[in-house]
């Protein structure tokens, strides 16, 4: 009996990408709040290097950008060597901009965008699934989003980006479930954090970083396979996801568009 509380209550070991500010900020503070091993990534070393500051559990910071696949695996050697194969991997790194599908000079960022938003994602697995594989555990999450349902005009880059991320993540389930190994498709709505402070349209259902961070921890515990965050949103999304495309056309034509800028 002794043994299984022992391991009921072990320390979890998780490894966040994109953890400089918003989600993954949050995420550090909550699972360090929790008595986590964190190992954080972000291109912002010296943001890392105050946020490690507050955090009183064992915490690696690497100061990497999800694109570089060298040395992201770089750090999770690192890490894994330090501290043995982390239990959640969670992929949060992502940008957002305003951008034209039929403008040339968008291509840039909308090639930067997928870059990070989907490569970064599969960069950020990759040093981690055979260790998971051996061991027949582990679990690796990914922070989609709503915007991944169905095509938003003004905003192609981040809506291929995130529905190619909520596929990618489907077909890696599915090949994992044999390996013991979880993964985890959340798809948040609005949440108040640095990339929505600059939208000037209404946010329906916008939610507190740390209230929505908080139910991400909740449905990554319970192993979900894919949750859309706050209730009201999935609701809202099951709906377009089964408009008609005439019908999705004329609703959508005069939403509201991200501002565009490079990245």
């Amino acid at each position: 009996m002794s043994e299984k509380i022992a391991i009921k209550n072990k320390a979890l070991k998780v490894f966040i990408t994109g953890a400089t500010s918003g989600i993954g900020e949050s995420l550090a503070h909550q699972y360090a709040n929790q008595g986590a091993t964190l190992g954080l990534v972000g291109r912002r070393l010296e943001l890392l290097h105050k946020i490690k500051l507050n955090i009183k559990t064992p915490c690696e910071i690497y100061g990497v950008d999800v694109t570089d696949q060298k040395n992201l695996q770089k750090a999770a050697n690192h890490f894994i060597k330090k501290y043995g194969a982390p239990d959640i991997v969670i992929a949060n790194a992502g940008v957002s901009s305003g951008t034209l599908a039929g403008e040339k000079k968008d291509l840039h960022t909308f090639k930067r965008i997928v870059e990070i938003n989907l490569f970064g994602v599969i960069h950020t697995f990759l040093p981690f699934i055979e260790i998971f594989k051996k061991q027949k555990s582990g679990q690796l999450v990914g922070i989609a989003s709503v915007a991944g349902i169905r095509g938003l005009p003004g905003s192609g880059a981040y809506s291929t980006s995130k529905a190619a991320l909520i596929n990618y993540l489907e077909s890696l389930r599915i090949e994992m479930k044999s390996f013991g190994i979880h993964v985890t498709t959340i798809a948040p709505g609005y949440i108040h954090t640095p990339m929505t402070k600059h939208n000037r349209y209404i946010m329906p259902f916008i939610l507190d970083v740390d209230v929505a961070v908080s139910r991400f921890i909740k449905a990554i515990q319970n192993k979900r396979r894919f949750v859309i965050i706050p209730w009201q949103m999935n609701i809202a999304s099951t709906i377009m996801k089964f408009l008609p495309a005439s019908l999705w056309d004329f609703l959508a034509k005069g939403g509201p568009k991200k501002i565009r800028k490079m990245i």
